[in-house]
């Protein structure tokens, strides 16, 4: 079954990239014409995206420079020790809702200092998969489209993030400590 499914994966994304243009020239669509059409509204919501993501991403880094990061993982700390959560996670846990570059800078930094097989390794492992980058989201996409009322997608984006949060703790405690 394990050799099926890694033939499987090794041919899904070669087979989709011949199928996919081979059944649109079957139906009468104009496979290059489309594609460069495609490409063309790409480009154009990739210049239209450039502004929201630097201010995002000086956000980001005047958040870390200025101490604040320390300052609260300091605070927080003897809260969340006892709750089986490492206090050294709590930067990537504050950076992944907004950067998934700096939050995978931090996890890179974790498992490089404690090691992948660590239990701060798999905890921040596992958060790194089971989380989004709710604020990149919401200011890169939903700003480059014109959204300005999103305040129900905060809401539910934290939420999910608190919850992915807290059943990855839950979980690696249950199964590596």
């Amino acid at each position: 079954m394990y050799e099926l499914i890694n033939e499987i994966s090794r041919w899904a994304i070669p087979l989709t990239l011949l199928l996919v243009p081979l059944i649109a020239m079957l139906r009468g669509v104009s496979v290059f014409e489309t594609f460069v059409e495609g490409a063309a509204e790409g480009f154009t919501t990739a210049v239209k995206t450039i502004p929201y993501l630097v201010a995002m991403l000086v956000a980001i880094s005047i958040f870390r420079a200025s101490g604040a990061m320390d300052v609260l993982v300091h605070v927080l700390s003897p809260i969340l020790d006892p709750l089986g959560f490492p206090p050294e996670v709590l930067p990537h846990a504050v950076m992944r809702p907004l950067s998934g570059g700096a939050a995978l800078g931090i996890a890179t930094d974790l498992i490089a200092t404690h090691g992948p097989d660590s239990f701060i390794g798999r905890l921040v492992s596992t958060m790194q998969g089971s989380t989004d980058t709710t604020f990149y989201v919401l200011t890169l996409y939903f700003g480059s489209v014109g959204v300005t009322r999103y305040r129900y997608a905060i809401i539910s984006g934290l939420a999910a993030d608190l919850t992915s949060l807290v059943a990855s703790v839950f979980i690696v405690n249950q199964l590596f400590r």
